[in-house]
């Protein structure tokens, strides 16, 4: 009932049928993430290609990378309740992004390349739990899993755009080259800046911080203690974490995948378009399984990404043929659209408004924290046994999670 009274504010006035802060938020991260697509996404290969470096240390890099994310927004969705504030928060998390994304034209090392993701990845950290909060707070409850949905639609139409860019330039000044170059990586950090830029100045100006009082109840009132965060959620999200560490330990970083289908013998240019068809098909399905997840319920919907998911890792153990590999990279994008909107939905259905940025930020934690072992796990098992091993891996962790998920986890 309190929810319910607290979205009375929400503004009359929308925009596609969504709320202003969703849809000005939906741009912001449309524009986002077609520089970071062009920016980071072919960082496995910068590494491997340019740099000769080999899979484990890909591995440390996109595993501590994502766990200097997981930090911030465990920290920042604490804070972001504890202050009543979400906006000022996501300006900051874009705003040191930004910042941070030109340095890779200057990389010349692994650890420069950490460096530089570290920084954007602290952007990443500070702005994402108040970014969904905001989203959260902005919507009523029967139209949470829509919005989300369209958030994530907009988030990965900007990846479909980035890599279609990519791809031109790559195919202009390397043509179909087997590996990327110095000059050609150089050229997307140039052009991939600009609508980083773009994008924290529409946030600035158009995205509305809702009125809201601080957070002065919990077991968080002290200070900031990571041990107590968790302390006097439901049951039901302490269950639904449990189950994403499980899943998460098998699902490494997507570097394993894009170098996997290098392994296939797919040249640059073809791996960047085999991108714009995961992210073509991500974007595609996210609002209609948010829209699924509102009638259907969440849990029945994760469960179904996560099967699907399983049986993509298994598909990248086995195929054989390069043509397998592009739909695989298809069928990789409809888990993706099926899981993330409906998981960070799910998120504001089993805590109180009160405590959205917290929860987001153990959420998003949770998920970062254990990409570091899940990231060092995939790359020994690639050098040590074979570049399949960690999709069975992962393949056999996502089944058994989806298994929990319906068996332990309540809507």
């Amino acid at each position: 009932m309190a929810e319910l009274l607290n979205n009375k504010d929400v503004p009359r006035r929308e925009i596609w049928g969504f709320h202003p802060n969703v849809f000005f938020l939906g741009i912001v991260s449309f524009l986002t993430d077609v520089s970071s697509e062009m920016i980071f996404t072919l960082v496995p290969l910068f590494l491997s290609n340019v740099l000769g470096v080999g899979t484990a240390i890909i591995g440390l890099v996109g595993g501590l990378s994502e766990s200097t994310d997981a930090l911030f927004r465990i920290f920042s969705g604490w804070l972001s309740d504890k202050i009543g504030k979400r906006k000022s928060l996501a300006v900051a998390g874009y705003t040191i992004s930004t910042i941070a994304k030109p340095f890779m034209y200057l990389a010349s090392t692994w650890g420069m390349v950490l460096g530089v993701r570290f920084g954007d990845r602290v952007g990443k950290g500070i702005r994402s739990s108040s970014r969904d909060a905001l989203i959260a707070d902005s919507t009523p409850p029967a139209e949470r899993g829509k919005s989300f949905g369209f958030h994530r639609a907009m988030d990965t139409s900007g990846a479909v755009l980035g890599l279609a860019i990519a791809a031109a330039v790559i195919y202009l000044v390397q043509g179909g080259g087997l590996e990327l170059s110095l000059r050609t990586y150089r050229w997307l950090v140039l052009i991939g800046v600009v609508p980083a830029v773009l994008a924290v100045a529409i946030l600035v100006r158009f995205v509305k911080e809702r009125e809201r009082k601080p957070s002065l109840t919990g077991p968080s009132r002290p200070g900031f203690n990571l041990v107590k965060l968790a302390a006097g959620f439901d049951t039901r999200f302490k269950l639904f974490l449990v189950v994403m560490v499980l899943f998460t330990l098998g699902n490494s970083s997507d570097f394993f995948v894009i170098l996997r289908a290098q392994d296939m013998g797919s040249s640059v240019f073809h791996i960047t378009l085999m991108l714009v068809l995961f992210n073509a098909t991500y974007a595609a399905v996210s609002l209609p399984a948010g829209r699924l997840s509102d009638r259907l319920g969440r849990r029945r919907v994760i469960a179904m990404g996560w099967g699907i998911y399983a049986l993509v890792y298994l598909g990248f153990a086995l195929t054989s043929e390069l043509w397998q590999v592009w739909l695989l990279f298809a069928g990789y994008g409809i888990y993706y659209g099926i899981v993330e909107g409906v998981a960070r939905a799910f998120v504001a259905d089993l805590v109180p408004a009160e405590r959205r940025g917290t929860a987001y930020g153990l959420y998003h934690g949770v998920v970062g924290l254990t990409l570091l072992p899940a990231s060092l796990i995939a790359g020994w098992m690639w050098q040590t046994y074979s570049p399949q091993a960690p999709f069975f891996f992962g393949a056999g962790l996502a089944a058994l999670a989806t298994i929990g998920m319906m068996a332990f986890i309540r809507e």
